[in-house]
């Protein structure tokens, strides 16, 4: 009973294992007898082809434990892949340095105000043995003064920093903090349209997700369905290190992407905003009870989804060498896929960064295998179409359900399994605000 309980437990590292075996003992072999799959080149390949889509997936299990959805984010990703573009290539004052430089400014005021209040309260709440979760008057020094300085003085700084660029081209640095920002603004609205509005994620981020195409198509241009980028040519040489391997070994867009599963990982582990995460999945009404602001910490997760899909445009951007309006359709499916795949629930309060990383690696080894293969694209969509509902029957329990309705053998007894395997769960979900990590 033990080993089949640390085999439900550890199944998804078995499916990560069986994929990765099944593309080495089915990989064709070059001309020197070698395996393809096998070789350096082509794994660097599959963690450079991920990493896009993995830091989408990132941000996206935050919002799905929540018991949400974001399917902005794969326009989020082409507006933001238009105005990096632009910054790059077009010197002088354009649409993307209207759309971009502005945003700065406005996230730079609202995140030293928020931060610099945030850190004072924490401190007050400390020194009066207060309640986490529970609210603590400022004097309007520390309340208000004091973070509004902060705020004014970082967004002098942005600017500062930001409008000597404009006249010539943006560097490297200049549109990492540009495009990420696009993308934290239109993240926030996000959440705070869901929020404020009471309204479902679902059709609040469709709506985005419209929005910001055609946002995108008209920063871009009607003539500019794709927007060029040469490094040491229409764009500064200096961008081409997004594109370089570090020491020789990691390409850089695999590195942005364990850096975020590691630090969005942890503090999704370790932080009270992570345990307020799980919290709002597993029960919002009862979080709210509990004195968690779940409205903030919502908010706070489509941001952070928003911020991630901007680096991503940028990633995107080095790789492909272009930015266009349509650069992310369907990136957002992709992510959800792997989000699932790595064992998040749909219902919130259950997952993790450590699944969806073996989610992602799942999706890009399985696209890579059908790729040595020449398999047909479009069977390629039907054969993942099929895993991915396999692996959420699996990863949901729910398999035993199927096989009882279509009358197979062994159905009965997986559904008295997983109803078994349910009940103890359900029960201590419904007693535990912090939700289920596993």
């Amino acid at each position: 009973m033990t080993a089949l309980k640390l085999l439900s437990q550890t199944k998804l590292y078995w499916g990560l294992i069986a994929i990765f075996l099944i593309g080495v003992l089915a990989s064709p072999m070059s001309s020197k007898g070698n395996n393809i799959f096998l070789s350096y080149g082509n794994l660097l390949d599959v963690l450079r082809q991920v990493s896009t889509t993995g830091l989408i997936a990132t941000g996206m299990t935050a919002v799905i434990i929540t018991g949400g959805i974001d399917l902005s984010v794969g326009s989020l990703m082409a507006i933001c892949s238009v105005v990096c573009a632009m910054l790059l290539t077009v010197p002088g004052v354009t649409p993307g340095v209207v759309l971009g430089v502005p945003t700065v400014a406005l996230v730079a005021l609202c995140l030293g105000f928020v931060v610099t209040r945030f850190i004072f309260q924490n401190l007050a709440k400390s020194r009066a043995g207060a309640d986490v979760a529970r609210e603590v008057r400022l004097d309007g020094i520390r309340g208000l003064v004091t973070p509004a300085v902060v705020g004014v003085v970082l967004c002098c700084l942005s600017l500062w920093y930001l409008l000597p660029q404009i006249d010539s081209k943006f560097g490297v640095l200049g549109v990492l903090l540009v495009a990420p920002c696009v993308g934290l603004l239109f993240g926030t609205l996000n959440g705070f349209i869901i929020v404020a509005g009471r309204l479902q994620p679902f059709i609040v981020t469709l709506a985005m997700m419209v929005t910001a195409l055609g946002i995108a198509r008209l920063t871009a241009g009607q003539n500019n369905a794709v927007l060029p980028v040469y490094t040491g040519s229409n764009a500064t040489a200096d961008f081409e290190i997004l594109r370089s391997l570090v020491f020789g070994i990691i390409p850089m867009p695999g590195l942005f992407f364990l850096g975020a599963i590691l630090i969005y990982g942890a503090v999704l582990r370790f932080t009270p905003f992570g345990r307020y995460v799980y919290a709002i999945g597993g029960n919002e009404e009862a979080a709210r009870l509990s004195g968690i602001a779940a409205g903030r910490v919502k908010i706070a997760t489509y941001a952070i989804s928003g911020l991630l899909a901007g680096i991503a445009a940028v990633l995107y951007v080095a790789q492909y060498r272009q930015g266009k309006p349509d650069a992310g359709a369907g990136l957002e499916l992709d992510a959800i896929a792997a989000v699932v795949i790595g064992g998040t629930s749909l219902m919130g309060g259950r997952g993790s960064l450590t699944g969806t990383f073996c989610g992602v690696l799942i999706f890009g080894l399985l696209s890579n295998i059908l790729q040595l293969h020449n398999i047909n694209s479009n069977l390629q969509l039907v054969l993942k179409g099929m895993i991915i509902i396999g692996t959420v029957l699996v990863q949901e329990r729910n398999a035993g359900d199927l096989l009882a309705y279509l009358r197979l053998p062994g159905g009965q007894t997986a559904r008295k399994e997983t109803a078994a395997a349910k009940r103890p769960s359900q029960e201590t979900s419904s007693l535990n605000l912090g939700g289920n990590k596993k």
